[in-house]
């Protein structure tokens, strides 16, 4: 593919190489997301300078209601999406956007964006993106994805269940 940034992955049984390929950008993802757990626990280096392992993601391989996506920017790997039904609200779900991450190469050309949309556009229904507080680029990201879409509901929360914004949203089929 293109710098167009669609996403590309199998969920279930299939996909080993995708899992290893995931596993392997987590380490990225997790090195970039540190920043955001600064005075917590989360985001520490073992003593091998690997950072943990997420902990859900042989789930995505397991469970009907999870999808992991490679992201592709000219036929090479540039990130992923991990898509579930989880709902930091607690409102009804189909989708939530669990994790996204793009490689720093293809960040600010469009293939993030291009991504995002294809993977909301391919799975029409009730929507939520959840983004952390101290995030302001990612929420920037996610209101920019979502700005043509017609009725987000916006929240702010802050308690024990999330902190920060939360987007939801209804995907129309074909749009």
């Amino acid at each position: 593919m293109g710098r167009d940034g669609r996403a590309s992955g199998r969920t279930g049984g299939r996909g080993c190489g995708t899992r290893v390929t995931l596993a392997n950008l987590f380490q990225l993802y997790t090195h970039d997301f540190s920043e955001h757990w600064a005075g917590h626990p989360e985001g520490g280096l073992g003593e091998d300078g690997r950072f943990e392992p997420y902990p859900f993601l042989d789930s995505y391989w397991t469970e009907a209601d999870r999808s992991a996506l490679l992201i592709r920017a000219d036929g090479q790997v540039a990130g992923f999406a991990l898509v579930n039904t989880f709902a930091h609200s607690r409102l009804a779900t189909d989708f939530s956007m669990a994790e996204f991450f793009v490689a720093r190469k293809y960040r600010r050309l469009g293939v993030g964006h291009a991504a995002a949309a294809a993977v909301i556009c391919e799975r029409p229904g009730q929507w939520e993106i959840a983004v952390t507080r101290t995030n302001l680029a990612a929420q920037a990201f996610w209101r920019r994805v979502v700005a043509t879409t017609e009725g987000v509901e916006t929240y702010d929360r802050a308690d024990t269940r999330w902190d920060g914004l939360i987007l939801r949203f209804v995907q129309e089929t074909g749009h």
